[in-house]
């Protein structure tokens, strides 16, 4: 009796692999648009935390500024750049903003009309942060 596999084995072995892989591609594809889309609402929760706190802790305004074209977030206070973080370039997300920028107060509540709402999207994935007038930061 001979030792080995057969052909038809291998066949059969090779086609259950590739089953398995087509499927859980599509699978992986969406884990990472999800942890990409949650890594940058996690950051950009943690920049607006910052800035409220420089607020307090400056007693000063600070401004939180969206550019949505070019995909980034930057804390700045009177014209000077605390922090700045760029995401369509790292995780390839695109962020969307019912307003351009938030300002905190020196007692970290923030100026303006209302809340803002920030979406970050990712090929259908998407999580918003959304800032109080009170300054609270949340991410649904």
């Amino acid at each position: 009796m001979r030792r080995g596999t057969t052909i038809i084995e291998l066949v059969l072995s090779l086609s259950i692999i590739a089953i398995l892989s087509a499927i859980s591609v599509p699978r992986v594809a969406r884990l990472m648009d999800g942890i990409h889309v949650r890594g940058t609402t996690t950051e950009i929760h943690s920049l607006f935390n910052a800035a409220r706190h420089h607020a307090i802790m400056r007693a000063e305004r600070i401004t939180v500024e969206i550019d949505t074209a070019r995909g980034s977030v930057t804390v700045v206070a009177g014209g000077d750049t605390i922090r700045s973080r760029g995401f369509a370039d790292t995780h390839r997300v695109t962020l969307s903003a019912n307003r351009s920028s938030f300002t905190y107060s020196p007692i970290g509540i923030g100026y303006g009309a209302g809340n803002m709402t920030m979406v970050v999207r990712r090929n259908g994935r998407a999580d918003s942060v959304i800032v109080s007038r009170l300054g609270r930061v949340r991410v649904d």
